[in-house]
């Protein structure tokens, strides 16, 4: 069979990824990202049940540049879980599974990801 001139298999340079399909990316990658979390929440637990020099050690890294780059993170990958947790909970009824309205409660996710963070770091 001669395969000149035929056009390649679609590959992902070709296609537009659909927000949904990142969106389920980002909610298993967030998943990851609290469970190093929770790691670093149970070194903060000991830290706090050894003794004050430990505590002091891992609250000034906390306070430092790249302890609150992380927290961040954390708090962003919480909030985007716990919202694309939500719409999978209402998917699991039945529900919003049209195009227009998966696409809808994509950004949605993305926009109350967006507000509850930016809410909770202005708050603290």
């Amino acid at each position: 069979m001669n395969t000149e001139g035929r056009p390649l298999s679609p590959h992902l340079t070709i296609y537009r990824w659909p927000i949904t399909m990142t969106l389920s990316i980002l909610h298993r990658m967030t998943g990851v990202a609290l469970s190093i979390g929770l790691i670093a929440f149970v070194i903060w637990l000991a830290a706090i049940a050894f003794d004050a020099v430990p505590y002091d050690s891992v609250k000034a890294f906390m306070d430092s540049l790249p302890g609150q780059v992380m927290l961040f993170g954390w708090c962003l990958s919480f909030f985007f879980h716990l919202s694309n947790g939500v719409r999978h909970l209402i998917w699991d009824t039945g529900r919003l599974f049209e195009k227009s309205q998966a696409n809808a409660s994509s950004w949605f996710v993305i926009i109350a990801t967006v507000v509850f963070t930016a809410a909770y770091w202005f708050m603290v």
